[in-house]
C-alpha cells in the first residue's frame, strides 16, 4: 500500500510544486511507482512534468466532485516510473461545490482509495491556501511536508498551518503525521538565510528536514521546458537535493537499507 505525502503551504512562493514535482520525479528515479496528484487549480504541477493544462479534458476535480474512478485520468508522464492524475482550472469551482456535499473532507481520500495499492508513493501539490481541496489532501494523507521559504516572512503563516494540521489530526484524520519541515530557496551567502534556518532548526529540531534546497538556477528553468529537474539536468545542486530528501525520507521511512555513507550524495559535485 502506497504512502501518500500532502505538500502543503498556505503562502505562495515557497517551492512547493517544485517540491512537490521533483521529490515524486526522484522516488520514480529511485525506482518506487509514484503518483503526483496535481491538487491546484493553477496546474502548475501538471505543465511542470510536460502535460499542457489546456489539454486535460478530466481531472482531479472529477474524481473529487463526481466521483468518477481516477485510473481513467492517470496520465503516464516521460519520467521513470512517475504518474500524474492532472489538474484543471476547473478545480476553482471544486470547494463551492464540495461544501453542501456530505463528507466533503473525504472525498480524495476515497478517490485515492481505490488507486492507494498500485503506487510506492502518492505526492499531492496543493493550492496556496487551507482551504477545503487542502483540507481534503490533509484528510487523504499519511504526512505532510512543509516548504518554508528562508527568509523571515515564510516564517509567519507556519503556525497557521501547524494548527490546521492540528485540527485535521484531531478531527479529521487521527493518524496525519508531520512528514518534515523542508527548507527551500537557501543561498549559504546570505546572513539572513542562515538565520532563518538557524531558527527554524532550534525552535522545530526533528521536524525540520537534513536536506536543504539551495538556490538553483537549473530549478528555475526546468519548468519552462516541461521538465523535472532530474530529467532536465540529474547533475545540478537542485537534482542532488531532491534525490537526497527522497533518499532521507526513505530511510525514515524505513523503506531502504543504505549505510551512512551513502545516506547523502555529495554536494561538492554539482
Amino acid at each position: 500500500m502506497g504512502k501518500v505525502i500532502t505538500v502543503a503551504n498556505q503562502k505562495g512562493g515557497v517551492g512547493k510544486t517544485t517540491s512537490a514535482i521533483n521529490l515524486a520525479a526522484c522516488f520514480g528515479v529511485l525506482e518506487y511507482k509514484t503518483l503526483l496528484i496535481d491538487a491546484d487549480p493553477q496546474a502548475n504541477a501538471t505543465s511542470g512534468v510536460g502535460v499542457d493544462p489546456k489539454s486535460v479534458k478530466t481531472s482531479i476535480y472529477e474524481c473529487v466532485v463526481d466521483e468518477v474512478d481516477p485510473r481513467d485520468i492517470i496520465i503516464s508522464t516521460d519520467n521513470p516510473n512517475l504518474d500524474l492524475l492532472p489538474a484543471h482550472i476547473d478545480l476553482v469551482g471544486a470547494e463551492i461545490e464540495l461544501i453542501n456535499m456530505p463528507n466533503r473532507e473525504y472525498m480524495m481520500k476515497q478517490a485515492i482509495a481505490k488507486i492507494k495499492d498500485d503506487y510506492d508513493f502518492i505526492i499531492i501539490d496543493c493550492s496556496p491556501s487551507l482551504g477545503l481541496i487542502t483540507v481534503n489532501a490533509l484528510t487523504a494523507s499519511d504526512s505532510v511536508i512543509v516548504p518554508v521559504q528562508c527568509e523571515y516572512f515564510a516564517l509567519e503563516g507556519l503556525g497557521k498551518l501547524l494548527n490546521t494540521i492540528k485540527i485535521v489530526q484531531s478531527k479529521l484524520n487521527p493518524a496525519l503525521d508531520i512528514e518534515g519541515i523542508l527548507l527551500t530557496m537557501y543561498d549559504t551567502r546570505l546572513r539572513l538565510a542562515n538565520q532563518v534556518v538557524e531558527e527554524v532548526q532550534v525552535h522545530f529540531r526533528d521536524m525540520v528536514f537534513s536536506t536543504v534546497i539551495h538556490r538553483n538556477t537549473r530549478l528555475g528553468e526546468a519548468p519552462s521546458f516541461g521538465e523535472t529537474i532530474i530529467m532536465h539536468d540529474a547533475s545540478c545542486k537542485g537534482s542532488i537535493n531532491y534525490l537526497n530528501l527522497a533518499r532521507e525520507i526513505l530511510q525514515k521511512n524505513e523503506m531502504t537499507r543504505l549505510r551512512d555513507e551513502e545516506k547523502f550524495l555529495d554536494l561538492n559535485n554539482g
